[in-house]
């Protein structure tokens, strides 16, 4: 070896897919002291943790100089037991978007094809260009609903996955059963369909179907949920994926091992466990969601209906000054810029003061 080189000026070797892949932007946080009162912009619950969840998240953490059960055995088994499917058929991961990326590391890679709708979610052209996999992304319909159809007909020999956000962040939209049934028959069988949930404990409209009940007799269909939005464990990270065999076996294989922690476990059990305090709240954020959404309508505004905690509003060109007023008026918001703003359904008095910048805007 040269004695010189040690010492080379060069830089590592780096994957080329990674040029160009865009950041995800966390939604922007209250700052210390400002007067930015509410954040509006992640879709969290604003309610504290369920009854007897800190309790057992403390309990927990009294174990944190050991491992987790990297299996998450007592969860998986829990889970199995709330949603009737087998223990094999499950998979977790750091929230749902941590399952997603297993989910390209099993099935996409250089050459292949992921095709979703967008706007949705900012995780999926993120992570599909990590894969090296190629984006393939169909525009939303006039409604800001999934074009089914038109992304049934992008599907190519090179497609690999499918992703379906139902309801859809960030504009709440979700598709009907009868839609997506026909969009499944049309998918061929080789091609992975992950319909992504992380919103579904929101949907009120009964049109809406559940994925777990598509996903039974369909081996290509997998369905994804988390317990960061109506559970309140946003920052405990973990969520799950519901799907057939070989796709949960490969979801397990390429998770990062112990990525969930011994507390994110004890504290979704617990969470489960307290389903109908959850109901309670989740019915009391759709009442406000409800509220908000014919606020907006009787102000003037386009608001597509929503199946989530949150709304948007389509604003173009305005979106980033119409942020900015809402942070005047106390609340953070989510802006996506030249596009439009998302604002999650918070406390009453956040989504009051909301209200009134959305008015202030709109007159001004």
């Amino acid at each position: 070896m040269s004695e010189t080189s040690g010492t080379s000026t060069g830089s590592p070797k780096l994957r080329a897919e990674l040029d160009g892949v865009p950041t995800y932007k966390p939604g922007k946080p209250a700052a210390a002291g400002g007067p930015v009162a509410f954040k509006l912009s992640s879709n969290e619950n604003p309610y504290p943790p369920l009854p007897g969840v800190m309790e057992t998240t403390l309990a927990a953490a009294a174990n944190f100089n050991r491992y987790p059960d990297m299996a998450c055995t007592g969860l998986t088994e829990e889970l199995a037991n709330r949603f009737g499917v087998p223990v094999s058929h499950l998979a977790t991961g750091t929230g749902s978007v941590g399952v997603a990326q297993s989910l390209l590391q099993s099935t996409s890679g250089p050459g292949d094809e992921v095709i979703y709708a967008w706007r949705s979610f900012e995780a999926y052209p993120i992570i599909t260009q990590i894969s090296g996999a190629t984006s393939v992304q169909v525009p939303l319909t006039e409604g800001e609903v999934h074009d089914l159809d038109a992304m049934a007909e992008a599907i190519t020999d090179r497609t690999r996955l499918i992703f379906v956000c139902n309801p859809n962040n960030p504009t709440g939209t979700a598709v009907r059963r009868a839609e997506l049934e026909r969009f499944l028959d049309r998918v061929p069988s080789d091609v992975l369909v992950v319909i992504d949930e992380a919103y579904r404990e929101f949907v009120r409209d009964t049109d809406i179907p559940d994925g777990i009940e598509l996903y039974r007799d369909r081996p290509n269909v997998a369905v994804l949920r988390t317990f960061s939005k109506a559970y309140g464990l946003a920052g405990l990270r973990v969520g799950f994926a519901v799907a057939h065999e070989p796709v949960a076996a490969a979801l397990r294989k390429t998770a990062v091992p112990f990525g969930v922690s011994q507390l994110a476990q004890d504290a979704a059990v617990a969470s489960l466990r307290a389903e109908d305090e959850l109901l309670g709240r989740v019915g009391s954020l759709v009442a406000e969601r409800e509220r908000v959404h014919a606020g907006l309508v009787a102000q003037g505004w386009t608001v597509p209906d929503t199946q989530a905690n949150f709304v948007w509003l389509r604003l173009g060109e305005r979106t980033m000054d119409f942020a900015a007023e809402c942070e005047r008026h106390g609340v953070m918001v989510r802006p996506f810029a030249g596009e439009g703003v998302r604002v999650t359904i918070g406390e009453t008095e956040a989504n009051d003061l909301f209200l009134k910048a959305a008015e202030g805007f709109r007159k001004g």
